[in-house]
Formats: C-alpha cells, structure tokens, sequence
C-alpha cells in the first residue's frame, strides 16, 4: 500500500487495478480460439521510473486541424459536442465514420446496414484514417475514443498525426488487464462461440454495463437511445493481431493517454499498461485519469472537464 501511495503522489494517478491470473489465463485461452480474438493481459503495479521516463518535453508544431475518431458501437455523432467546443477555439475540425457507420442511427441499427457490417475489418478502419489523413494540408491533432484511441496511436506511431490524444483506448496487441469486467463487457465481441460474421447489437443492459456503469439510469437511457449502434465482431478481435501491433520504442509525436477511474470495457489499469509501454525518452507521453469516469466520458454530462483538459494538454504540447 506504500508503494501505491507513492505512485499515486508523484504520478497523480488515483487508483491501480488488480487481477487475478486466472482471469488472465481465460482471457488468453479465449484468444487462442480464434484466430482474431480481441484479446489484451495482466496489468502489474506501474512503476514510478516508467512514468517518469515517458514524460519528457519535447518542442513540436502546433496544428489547427483536429481530427474525431469514433470508437466501436457509436458514430461521428459522439464527437458532435466536441467540434462545437473546438471549434469555438479556432480549430478546424472533422469527424470521419468508419467505414459502414456514415448512416443516421436509425440507418445504422438497421437490419440492411448490419448485413455488411459483419465483415468490416480493424485495418480498414485504420486505412480508411490513413487516407483522410494523407489528404490533408498538414499533419493535423487526432483524438480518438476506445478503439479510436488505438487507430490515433497507430496514425502517430506511423508519422501521420502531429500529436494524439487516446481517450480510454483500446490496446495495443499484446496488452491484457485480469479483471472481470473487462472479461465480461468484451465477452460478446471476442466469445469463440460467437458468430464473427454477424454483428454484435447490444441491449440497453449490455450498454449500461460496459460503457455507461457510472452515470445515472436516466442518463444512460438517454445516452443510450443517442449514440450506441450494432457493431463487427472482426473490429474487436483485431486488436490481438498484427494490425494492432505498435513499435513503443521509436520517437513520436507527443501523446496524451486519458483513462477513466471506473470505465468496465477498457479499465484505467489497461490505458495506464499501455502508456507504460511507450519508452522513447525524447518524446511526449502522459496519462491522466478521470476519477468516477467510466466510458462514456466524451458524451455524458460532464464530457467538457475532459475536453478542456485535453485544450489544456495541447496548449502546452
């Protein structure tokens, strides 16, 4: 408990997570059932002299391009708050959908638009931000959400993105939390028994479990009816493949990596495990945490103490 206080004090993280190996263990064998499972694994208390080593300065350009990259089960929708607010401050921004999520809610949650779903991929949704990326005039900022903060990290490592910031990610390949709820909130998307061709629609329980366990019923209704959507199965499991794999060793751009204190699907200890992953000493990274938060942080009440900590970030970096 020492130890933690310690890490606590001098990193301003609020709380580490533990597991069980044998929670890990099932989660692994579970990966090995397919050849796509959206597997990450066992998270150990952080070390003082990795955050440390990850979080020197370094000068870099500042762009006024910012790009929105939704995650898994939502669409451009969730990051409609956030244009307003960046744009108010003189940024230029976008949103992209994902390949197959550029309907209205309704079109989305269709049973035409959940037909083809089924077999979109992670390395299309990574290129399909490849290409958007390479047409613009600069190298812009790109903030992503779950499996939007993978494909920002991914865009960053691969040089084009000035700088990313990764809002509860999901992780790289090779990274896996032993905890039960991350266990359970995944388990439709990466089960071996599941059907990988055919989309994973989650009810309002499912919903309110993984992304919205930490804001009232009312409200989680609400953010419920507004934003979830059936989402590809193959889109999960591919972070436990090569598409997903992130070199941490090479220099990039500065990168600010956001976990919330609560959140079911992506716990902070995984995002806080994948931060520590990062060992260029010459370039930008951070983690901070938002206590009481869960995952639904950039749309519920409270989405702009996050957006303003993320102003706040790029202000400096």
């Amino acid at each position: 408990m020492a130890m933690f206080e310690a890490i606590k004090k001098r990193t301003g993280i609020s709380r580490i997570f533990c597991g069980s190996v044998l929670l890990a263990g099932l989660l692994a064998s579970t990966a090995a059932c397919s050849d796509q499972s959206g597997a990450p694994a066992a998270t150990a208390a952080p070390s003082t002299a990795a955050v440390s080593a990850t979080t020197a300065s370094q000068p870099a350009a500042h762009p006024r391009t910012i790009v929105f990259i939704h995650g898994m089960f939502m669409t451009p929708k969730a990051w409609d708050n956030w244009q307003a607010y960046f744009q108010k401050l003189g940024y230029h921004t976008i949103a992209p959908a994902w390949p197959l999520h550029d309907g209205t809610l309704e079109q989305q949650r269709s049973p035409e638009a959940q037909a083809a779903l089924g077999k979109l991929t992670l390395d299309e949704v990574i290129e399909r931000y490849r290409q958007v990326l390479r047409q613009l005039p600069e190298k812009p900022i790109v903030i992503g959400h779950s499996m939007g903060g993978l494909v920002a990290q991914k865009l960053l490592s691969e040089g084009l993105a000035a700088k990313a910031v990764a809002i509860d990610s999901a992780p790289a390949s090779g990274l896996i939390v032993a905890k039960w709820s991350f266990i359970k909130s995944n388990w439709p998307v990466i089960s071996p028994f599941a059907n990988v061709d055919e989309p994973f629609a989650p009810t309002f329980d499912d919903f309110r479990y993984a992304f919205a366990n930490c804001v009232p019923e009312a409200e989680a209704q609400q953010l419920y009816r507004d934003y979830a959507v059936p989402e590809s199965r193959r889109v999960g499991r591919g972070t436990s493949s090569k598409v997903a794999e992130i070199d941490f060793t090479k220099p990039h751009g500065p990168l600010l990596m956001i976990g919330g204190e609560d959140d079911h699907i992506i716990p902070a200890a995984l995002n806080l495990k994948n931060f520590q992953k990062y060992s260029d000493a010459s370039s930008v990274a951070d983690f901070h945490q938002f206590d009481g938060q869960c995952h639904v942080l950039i749309v519920d009440q409270n989405w702009k103490d996050v957006a303003s900590y993320v102003n706040g970030w790029l202000d400096k970096h």
